[in-house]
């Protein structure tokens, strides 16, 4: 398993490739004419620019390179390389795209400029995350403050941020900072997306004295397979079978009025599902059998959870 994750695809240097590109695009073509800062390296790059005018594709190399060497010990082999080759095509992304003339006409919209500069940074910067990439800057740092220190990484990247974001009030004014804050709050968000998946599925778990019925039902009106999880109540140590379904946000209502109908006793706990993948959702669902004879249920096997110290 370790050989597997350690493997290096071309795959993730495409998507890198992508995800700076789109990343380089925006600081250059939305960032810097409006004057909206940025948070970790990125934003001291910015900084340096509007203080001495040094070209923003050099200093990413120069500011990122030490905190590399700094980290290298931590980051393993294949972190290492996808780092370093992250840092080197974003540098050289924000160097094409200053060469390459282009003029965004957003009518001195600075709200739509913060929108579009935290979708497009987030889009690509959750497209590197996702393929296990990194463009170096500070969660190299928090990585070596989590080891040595014990720091949490979301701890020591938010600090860096805000102390990166009021350094730029050297260069920017209280108006152009707010309008970066709603940017970094559209880039968490589209992070996100990109990171976990953009479709949020609904996982239903039914407590119910009717779980055949259900998982049939489940079955044969939603088109949707159903798991069983042995279960045992803990006042009465009745044994019984709980119903586990996953579903889309616009069939909740449908599976509602389905348990509903068959039990109106069962418990139900609806769960947010940030992804899902497999049968039904990211390839076709099975298809019904033509005739389901009256009376019959759909087998399902019995699923059990064990424990997370269970070394069986």
């Amino acid at each position: 398993m370790k050989q597997q994750d350690e493997k290096i695809r071309v795959l993730d240097f495409l998507m890198f490739t992508i995800g700076t590109g789109m990343y380089g695009w925006g600081l250059v073509n939305i960032n810097i004419p409006n004057k909206l800062a940025e948070g970790g390296v990125a934003g001291l790059t910015l900084i340096i620019r509007a203080l001495t005018g040094f070209n923003p594709a050099y200093s990413t190399l120069l500011l990122n390179i030490p905190l590399v060497i700094i980290g290298w010990r931590i980051l393993g082999k294949r972190s290492l390389i996808y780092t370093l080759y992250g840092i080197a095509i974003l540098s050289f992304w924000i160097w094409l795209w200053q060469k390459i003339p282009l003029t965004l006409n957003l009518h001195h919209d600075m709200f739509i400029a913060g929108i579009l500069a935290g979708l497009i940074a987030g889009a690509g910067s959750g497209l590197v995350y996702r393929f296990g990439g990194t463009t170096g800057g500070s969660d190299v740092v928090a990585r070596v403050l989590e080891k040595n220190f014990g720091i949490p990484m979301g701890k020591s990247l938010l600090a860096a941020d805000v102390v990166v974001l009021l350094l730029s009030l050297v260069y920017v004014d209280v108006l152009h900072m707010m309008y970066t804050v709603v940017a970094s709050y559209v880039f968490s968000r589209v992070v996100t997306i990109t990171q976990e998946g953009a479709y949020a599925a609904r996982g239903v778990m039914i407590m119910t004295n009717k779980p055949e019925e259900i998982a049939t039902a489940v079955f044969t009106e939603m088109n949707r397979g159903a798991s069983y999880f042995k279960t045992e109540g803990s006042y009465t140590r009745e044994p019984r079978l709980t119903v586990y379904v996953v579903v889309a946000p616009n069939e909740l209502h449908q599976l509602r009025g389905l348990i509903e109908r068959i039990d109106q006793r069962a418990f139900t706990t609806i769960l947010n599902v940030q992804e899902t993948l497999g049968e039904g959702f990211t390839y076709n669902r099975p298809r019904k059998p033509l005739l389901l004879k009256k009376g019959a249920t759909v087998k399902h096997t019995p699923v059990t959870i064990k424990p997370a110290d269970d070394k069986s």
